[in-house]
């Protein structure tokens, strides 16, 4: 009757660590397990730039808040080495959005192939629209 029992609690509690592990991974997007026992490597890229992706006409007028951001990450040493700032592609997707207050929107990553993104820091900018009095012309 107990070993039946402590066998059930030993395999509830594994399947347990199991699910947090990889629940915990999904929420930071990264592997659980060290870029180094893959063979792979982390790069950390600074004050890269945020696109802004609009299906309205013109967005040189829409503003987001950091205009930069910070990007780790992960891939085979050569290739790492070789990236270059311009190659990561760091935007955020504002379609179908026309105007909007305090708006804050996740950033989206762009790698080449063979290249992980692992994290942005910030995750997410504050979109800032003008205001209609500032569209019209004077």
């Amino acid at each position: 009757f107990f070993g039946g029992l402590l066998a059930e609690v030993v395999l509830a509690g594994a399947a347990t660590l199991t699910w947090l592990t990889i629940t915990l991974a999904i929420q930071k997007q990264t592997s659980p397990l060290p870029a180094v026992n893959r063979g792979l490597y982390e790069r950390t890229f600074q004050n890269l730039p945020v696109t802004v992706m609009s299906s309205a006409a013109d967005v040189r007028s829409v503003t987001v808040d950091p205009k930069e951001v910070q990007v780790k990450v992960q891939g085979e040493e050569d290739l790492l080495k070789r990236l270059e700032n311009r190659e990561i592609h760091v935007t955020v997707d504002l379609t179908g959005i026309e105007a909007a207050q305090g708006l804050r929107k996740r950033i989206d990553v762009s790698t080449p192939a063979g290249v992980t993104h692992v994290w942005v820091d910030p995750p997410e900018v504050q979109v800032q629209f003008p205001s209609r009095t500032q569209d019209q012309p004077k």
